[in-house]
């Protein structure tokens, strides 16, 4: 049994509209017994998007996709992660650092001593 990684953070959604620029609450998880290369990023309602975990590492330095999933930087402090699916896209701004936290977190994450 291991450590599972769960680290909250805010994102913005990012919308044609500059009055509906909101701010909500994701959960990022890493659980190594579900799958030790995947993360997950939870958003507000039942939606969970999960992917590799080196997409997330690859996507703070240049743009990068794996399926439904794209992710780039966006200046110095910030990133972009792009989610498609048959619902639709959702495009969510985060803090890098919240994101390099959470890498890191997952990458000292050690099992459970029983």
């Amino acid at each position: 049994m291991s450590v599972t990684v769960e680290q909250y953070a805010r994102a913005h959604v990012v919308t044609d509209s500059p009055e509906d620029r909101d701010t909500v609450p994701v959960i990022l998880r890493y659980d190594p017994d579900g799958g030790p290369t995947a993360v997950h990023v939870g958003l507000p309602g039942p939606h969970e998007w999960t992917f590799p975990r080196d997409l997330l590492e690859r996507g703070l330095r240049t743009p990068a996709t794996a399926g439904p999933v794209s992710i780039w930087p966006c200046g110095r402090v910030q990133a972009v992660m792009e989610f498609h699916s048959a619902h639709g896209v959702a495009v969510m701004q985060f803090d890098t650092k919240a994101l390099i936290r959470f890498l890191r977190r997952t990458y000292t994450a050690t099992p459970v001593a029983h």
